[in-house]
């Protein structure tokens, strides 16, 4: 008996993976975006630091690297 051929998921739309109703995908898509919220909420913790240490605010603080590192 022959080995059955590898089949490929049908084509889709370009992003439609992650958002239709399989249940394979809606737990992808929710561990991806829990995780996406988690990563910017430590960003913006960071830049409230930075700014506290430093008193100026984000863009400033790039401004200030930018300064730094040309020098």
């Amino acid at each position: 008996m022959a080995p059955e051929p590898f089949r490929y998921e049908p084509l889709e739309r370009f992003g439609e993976g992650l958002t239709t109703r399989r249940p394979w995908n809606t737990s992808a898509l929710a561990g991806v975006e829990r995780l996406n919220g988690r990563v910017a909420m430590v960003g913006f913790a960071a830049a409230v630091v930075g700014e506290l240490i430093t008193g100026h605010g984000p863009a400033g603080q790039l401004l200030d690297l930018l300064q730094w590192y040309l020098r």
